[in-house]
């Protein structure tokens, strides 16, 4: 395929909020320490008066976050997903989940692909986390327009939303004239053989996979499943329909993830065969993100090769 631009999501969730902020003065940014690499800094630099850096303590800024949004403001709270999801979770819970607070979690370097950092860093257990927690919206754009539009969405939705954003720079396929809406998935391709569902950096490996897969006679449909929770069941259930065959593709476990839900879904309204394609109930470790993701069969060639052996 014809080399594309290439954007960090993580960028356009910094660009997207400074876009926001233009026009939307009650919109808040929170930061714990980390606002040049969530990409919060640009926010920061043209509206100083509305962020807020938390220093190393990310309990204290989802709590703070809760208390500005009774006040009838709009807050973002930012951090990477490991301490969003994972250090703030009882906080989370209790001080949005639970009152059902209008609170925007803003969290970036989710997935193997934070690379370097290590697994200490690479959270690939957020989705299940945030899954959990009644009312609480989870998406996971694909590309750069997406992650505009879902922060965009994420402020107009009133109640808590979870947003996972990227440190990879990915390819952007979506014109500037996509339209996100939180809850529905969008067919990138048409096809008939076999369903890959996909979110994040995996729905450019899936497209992918479909143009390999098309040259050996296996006519892929590819969806994108940004939004997480609430599902598009009603597009899932009509690709199984159309389909027979379901595979799923996240940067994420296939412990309670979108697989998961996938799963959930058609084991109750449809029965399925599903091959789920993600991490495999193991932690990740240091080293480029790109061999990371070959390495942990998040790879379009590893699409290839499971949807292959599906379709035997």
């Amino acid at each position: 395929m014809a080399e594309m631009k290439k954007v960090a999501t993580r960028d356009s969730y910094g660009a997207a909020l400074c876009e926001l902020g233009a026009t939307c003065e009650d919109l808040v940014v929170l930061d714990a320490d980390l606002a040049g690499a969530t990409k919060t800094g640009v926010f920061q630099k043209a509206y100083p008066g509305r962020h807020y850096d938390f220093g190393i303590a990310e309990a204290n800024m989802i709590c703070a976050a809760a208390g500005m949004s009774t006040a009838g403001l709009v807050p973002f709270a930012s951090s990477f997903a490991m301490f969003a999801a994972g250090r703030a979770f009882e906080q989370v819970r209790n001080s949005i989940g639970y009152p059902h607070l209008n609170v925007k979690i803003g969290a970036t370097h989710g997935g193997i692909s934070v690379g370097e950092d290590g697994a200490s860093h690479q959270c690939c257990e957020d989705f299940a986390l945030m899954r959990s927690i009644p009312g609480m919206t989870v998406i996971c754009p694909a590309d750069d327009v997406e992650a505009k539009a879902a922060v965009k969405a994420a402020y107009e939705h009133k109640g808590p939303v979870y947003l996972r954003f990227g440190r990879l720079a990915v390819p952007v396929f979506h014109g500037e004239d996509y339209k996100f809406q939180i809850g529905k998935g969008e067919i990138v391709k048409d096809g008939t053989d076999v369903a890959i569902i996909a979110n994040g950096l995996l729905v450019y490996e899936a497209i992918t996979a479909a143009e390999e897969l098309k040259a050996a006679g296996i006519d892929a449909m590819v969806i994108n499943m940004a939004t997480i929770k609430p599902l598009d069941e009603e597009l899932v259930l009509a690709a199984a329909k159309k389909c027979g065959k379901i595979i799923t593709c996240e940067e994420h476990s296939v412990i309670g993830g979108l697989g998961e839900a996938v799963c959930s879904l058609l084991s109750e309204k449809l029965p399925t065969p599903v091959k789920r394609i993600g991490v495999n109930d193991e932690f990740g470790h240091s080293g480029p993100a790109a061999a990371l993701l070959k390495q942990f069969g998040l790879s379009s060639e590893h699409i290839v090769e499971v949807a292959k052996e599906f379709c035997k």
